[in-house]
């Protein structure tokens, strides 16, 4: 066992997420690990990337919250492990794929909303709109009749996030109080005050709700009920996580509407089939939805938002036949896994259909990692998915979209704590 090589170019403080993008595609056709600099390394084929996703125990996700558990006053004690833990698990039985599917009919009609919003004959920026639909979809899955209050704060969190997630010219340490992290403790302590008197209010009527937080509130049979605390320090991150990521895939799905009209039509008609009461729409609706679902499996193939996943190596440890020392920082390229040529024919290519059981198709498509995978993969795939699908289906049954004429592309591409389709314009022309 050896160092695995090292990438050209200096370390990691020398490289910027783009630089870093290009190096690690070169670098995914000559070799599937590679050394950044000393306890830094990248994983670019698929098989790497797939082994330290999987291997929890050898690459465990490092603890980073962005909306870490808030000072409580007189100096109580934070919410222990084993109750965060649980809130998980609580979290899990109203995000997994039966929970979803059977509140098909709640998401459909915000997403078939969205169309009716977008401004015909004008290009505009698309990405606000788009955020602003799903935010409504996710803050409702969430909390149902208590969402319009709370969607205006989820707003603030996301804009706490956007600070945040800023390059800087200087690197200050967590624990020093940077204006960006007073600003996210602001926009915590807003949305956990506004929803504080929501779960008091359940609790005490016994009305808990359908919703995610309902279920979150629902005693388990092994341990009873969670405490109030475990619950309001676990809803800030995943009301943001239900559609800023989302956000960033939708806008790559809708510039490949624009630019695969063919495709864009393949959907349309599918879509044409779906109820006129978009509060009808029931999973057998959704899964009908085939070529919908592949084309919004190939642009997260082609474009994950989370295009860059860290992982932590805590002791010695080996890696598709290299030694990683313990303490390393590994990074797992999702961008480059997907255009591993031993797992897609024609792996830059566009091409929906290789998700589909269809005469020429591959009996196994290839590694998809854009919601990860293993124990730390994204808790909200079924919900994300569902709604990426519904609001490409009603787009495309609505719409024909077209970028802005001209040799400037529509959008400009950004990598700093995704992919991104930055400042994206389109044009929307009634079918």
């Amino acid at each position: 066992m050896n160092e695995p090589p090292r990438l050209p170019g200096g370390g990691f403080a020398a490289w910027s997420r783009d630089r870093l993008a290009l190096a690690c595609r070169g670098a995914a056709e000559c070799g599937d690990v590679w050394l950044l600099e000393p306890g830094v390394c990248v994983a670019t084929a698929a098989g790497p990337c797939e082994a330290v996703l999987r291997r929890a125990q050898d690459f465990p996700k490092a603890p980073s919250p962005l909306f870490p558990p808030l000072r409580r006053p007189g100096g109580k004690p934070a919410p222990a492990p084993e109750d965060r833990a649980r809130a998980h698990a609580a979290r899990m039985r109203g995000l997994r794929a039966q929970a979803v599917a059977a509140r098909t009919g709640e998401i459909a009609p915000q997403a078939a909303a969205f169309p009716g919003r977008w401004p015909a004959g004008r290009d505009i920026e698309v990405l606000p709109l788009v955020r602003h639909t799903l935010a409504e979809i996710g803050v409702s899955y969430l909390f149902s009749e208590d969402a319009p209050a709370l969607l205006p704060l989820a707003a603030q969190l996301f804009l706490a996030r956007e600070v945040l997630a800023r390059p800087a010219h200087w690197v200050w340490p967590r624990w020093i109080p940077t204006p960006a992290q007073r600003f996210r403790t602001r926009q915590q302590t807003a949305f956990t005050d506004a929803l504080r008197p929501v779960v008091d209010r359940r609790l005490s009527s016994g009305r808990l709700g359908e919703d995610m937080l309902g279920q979150m509130l629902r005693p388990s049979s092994r341990h009873g009920p969670l405490p109030p605390e475990a619950v309001l320090d676990t809803l800030p991150g995943i009301t943001l996580a239900t559609f800023e990521t989302p956000s960033r895939a939708a806008g790559w799905i809708l510039l490949h509407l624009a630019r695969h009209p063919q495709a864009a039509d393949r959907v349309a008609a599918e879509a044409a089939l779906l109820p006129a009461d978009p509060a009808a729409t029931t999973a057998a609706h959704l899964a009908s939805l085939r070529y919908t679902q592949a084309l919004v499996r190939e642009v997260l193939r082609l474009y994950p938002p989370s295009w860059l996943l860290t992982r932590r190596a805590p002791r010695q440890t080996q890696l598709a036949g290299y030694t990683v020392e313990a303490a390393s920082t590994v990074l797992v390229c999702p961008y480059t896994a997907h255009r591993d040529t031993r797992e897609h024919h024609q792996p830059d290519r566009f091409h929906p259909e290789r998700w589909l059981d269809e005469p020429g198709s591959p009996a196994e498509p290839g590694a998809f990692l854009s919601f990860g995978t293993g124990p730390h993969s994204c808790e909200g795939t079924a919900l994300a998915t569902a709604m990426l699908t519904l609001l490409t289906a009603q787009t495309a049954r609505r719409h024909r979209l077209n970028e802005p004429p001209g040799v400037q592309p529509s959008h400009r591409v950004t990598t700093f704590e995704g992919l991104a389709t930055a400042g994206l314009r389109l044009r929307a022309v009634p079918r």
